[in-house]
Parts: C-alpha cells; structure tokens; sequence
C-alpha cells in the first residue's frame, strides 16, 4: 500500500468528505478521489459508498480502517522517534517553574510533548523565587518557566507566555480592604512584604517596588524565602504584598483581602534559559509551550 494511499484513505475514512480530506492532505478533490480508485481496484471491492449527499465506508472498508489504524500509529512513532533522535530530542530535558500557572501549563505542553519525543523524559521542579536562576545557572534545570522581567547577561528569555494584571494583598481588617481598587500611591504609607535571598534587585523593584509612581518610599517590610509564607504574614497583619490578580485562584487565604491595583503593573510570564543552553530539545519544547498557551493551556499563578 502506498503511503499516499494509506493517507488518502484514513483521512477520507474520518472525514467521509472529498472536499474536507482534500484540504487537510493539501490535495485536490479530484486526486483524493482517483487514489480511492486505485486503492479500490487494487482491493477488488468498493470501499467507500458515494452519494451526491454522502460518502459512507462499506464494511470492507470499516475492517481495513480498523487494521490500519494501529499500523498507522506504529508508522507516526517510529517517525517521530527517527526525527528525534535525529534532532537530539532523547534523553532528559529538566524543566523548572517558580508559579502554579506555569506549572500547570509545563504539565498541559509535558503531555504532549511526550507523546510526541517518547524517546525524551521531562522532568518538572519547583524554582524558588528566593534564588530564580541559580538552579539554572547550577545546570539542574535546562530552561524554566518564570516571571519577568530579565536583565542577566548570561541568561535569555523566550516569548511571553501569559500576563496578569496585580492585586495588592491586605488583612480583613485592614482599612483598605474595603476598597474597590488601591493606587500604589498608597503604599508610602504601608509596610510592603517582599521576597528575600538571591532575588536580583531589578526583578524586585519592578515586582516589589521602592518607590511609588512619584517617587515617595515605599517602607520595605519582611522578605519571605518562600512566596507560600506571604499571604499568612499579611493575615497575621505584618504588612501588605503585591501579588499577580489570578493568583488569587490557587492562593486565596483566609483573612486576606485582594484589591486590584490601579495602575497598570502586569506580570509577565516567559521561558528562561542560558544563552549557550538553547539546544533542540529546548527550542522543541518552548514550541509545544507556545501551542498549549494559544489554546488555552492557562492555570492561575502567584507573583
């Protein structure tokens, strides 16, 4: 059987439409239709009954689709397992995430890119904000999956993913808490919980700013290792945080109040890897993360 044959016939068998199986092969109707014949001929039986309202498989061709549809497969992976190893996707590509929303969506583009490099593992971990890039920078991951922005000179980042507008966090009791929306004027007059240890200062003054938009301080308070520890410091009424409004989803906490902010201040989610580590198995993935995101592939995220 020929493979023109084989892709003409399944596709025709699912699609039970000339028209429609000619656009998905790139074909004309009438090719579609002149390979049917001669597989038919070949076969000595129709496989396909045509009307002027229907097409509709005979049951010799109902038995030859089911005996070829696990053929098929068999083909699609050996190819796809070929093209692999031929672009070096074997092996084991390790992933790092610093939020739920990246980590949903690495999970969603994990699934399909498994099924189609079977011949290369992923392996997913927790990147703490408290040290962003040293696991990257160690080689225990070969690109990650964070929040921006990016100002290492070793270190590339691909597209944004998704953005999320900002949400301030405050106690229940707090007099802000019954506000529709907060201005980040207002944070001169706060105590502003922020992330501690390796975290680069120009990540932190875009995420957790010093000063206002118009130049006042901003009273810097804790700095949690771990972003889990924030939401229960502002219950605790030890200060307020910033946090990205979709975080709400997964971290909503009792005693705390999120109030969106005013002012435009988006996080912006982006693949992150070393300048010398782009390597096929990299570059494959954050194609199948591009997919997944453009159909919808969103979780909910922290800062």
């Amino acid at each position: 059987m020929e493979r023109q044959e084989l892709e003409a016939f399944l596709a025709l068998a699912e699609e039970l439409h000339f028209g429609r199986t000619a656009a998905r092969l790139g074909l004309s109707a009438g090719r579609v239709s002149q390979v049917i014949r001669t597989l038919e001929r070949r076969v000595g039986v129709p496989l396909f009954e045509r009307t002027s309202r229907r097409v509709i498989l005979t049951p010799v061709g109902e038995r030859l689709r089911d005996d070829l549809l696990p053929a098929r497969r068999i083909i699609d992976e050996a190819l796809a397992r070929a093209v692999a190893s031929g672009r070096g996707i074997t092996g084991t590509l390790r992933i790092g995430y610093s939020s739920s929303m990246a980590a949903n969506l690495l999970l969603k583009a994990a699934e399909t890119f498994r099924r189609t490099y079977p011949d290369c593992d992923v392996s997913i971990q927790e990147i703490h904000l408290s040290d962003p890039y040293g696991p990257l920078r160690a080689e225990q991951v070969h690109f990650q999956l964070t929040e921006l922005p990016l100002a290492e000179p070793d270190l590339v980042a691909g597209p944004v993913l998704y953005s999320s507008e900002r949400s301030l966090l405050v106690a229940d009791s707090h007099p802000l808490a019954r506000r529709s929306t907060v201005s980040l004027e207002e944070l001169a007059h706060e105590t502003l919980l922020t992330i501690g240890g390796a975290a680069p200062q120009h990540w932190l003054d875009h995420n957790f700013p010093r000063r206002t938009p118009s130049g006042r301080p901003i009273p810097q308070g804790h700095a949690a290792i771990s972003w889990q520890e924030i939401p229960f410091l502002v219950a605790a009424g030890e200060g307020v945080s910033l946090a990205c409004t979709d975080a709400q989803l997964h971290y909503a906490t009792p005693g705390v109040t999120w109030i969106p902010v005013k002012e435009p201040l988006p996080c912006h989610f982006a693949p992150i890897w070393p300048k010398n580590g782009e390597t096929s198995r990299v570059r494959t993935f954050v194609e199948t993360l591009l997919r997944t995101a453009g159909a919808g592939g969103r979780g909910s995220s922290r800062p």
